[in-house]
């Protein structure tokens, strides 16, 4: 839903730019315009009142909940996830973690000794999170 069926319940609207209005305020006694109303681009509806009203006392006013003023949501598979980086301090310290691994195993092989099987395992995993750790901030 957008800004028009907002809109379309207010009285005094006048159109103040691209996607700006003014309008009475429905929840008090509003003489002159003191609600702004602005569409984003993404669809959101801002409301803002400049006689201090909340903004769900505007839309109750107007028999509107807080749904009215966002696009709806699309259903299905096709919504991803927003991935969030890492905090810079937890990923030094992973990496941290894997090069230490590395050391210790370089330094093991350095002294003529032979890596079992789980510390070779556990090797190629240290190098493969080290090389990706490289990939994502070359990428970023």
């Amino acid at each position: 839903m957008g800004a028009d069926t907002l809109l379309a319940r207010l009285d005094g609207v006048r159109k103040t730019g691209a996607d700006r209005w003014l309008a009475r305020c429905p929840a008090h006694d509003d003489r002159k315009a003191s609600l702004a109303i602005r569409e984003l681009p993404d669809g959101r509806v801002l409301v803002k009142c400049f006689a201090e009203c909340e903004s769900e006392g505007v839309l109750s006013a107007v028999g509107l909940d807080f749904s009215a003023l966002y696009p709806p949501r699309p259903v299905g598979n096709c919504i991803q996830p927003v991935r969030r980086p890492f905090p810079a301090a937890d990923v030094l310290q992973a990496v941290s973690f894997e090069a230490l691994f590395v050391m210790l195993c370089a330094r093991a092989i350095n002294q003529g000794e032979t890596l079992n099987e789980t510390d070779r395992a556990r090797l190629i995993v240290a190098a493969s999170r080290l090389q990706r750790a490289v990939e994502a901030a070359c990428h970023a």
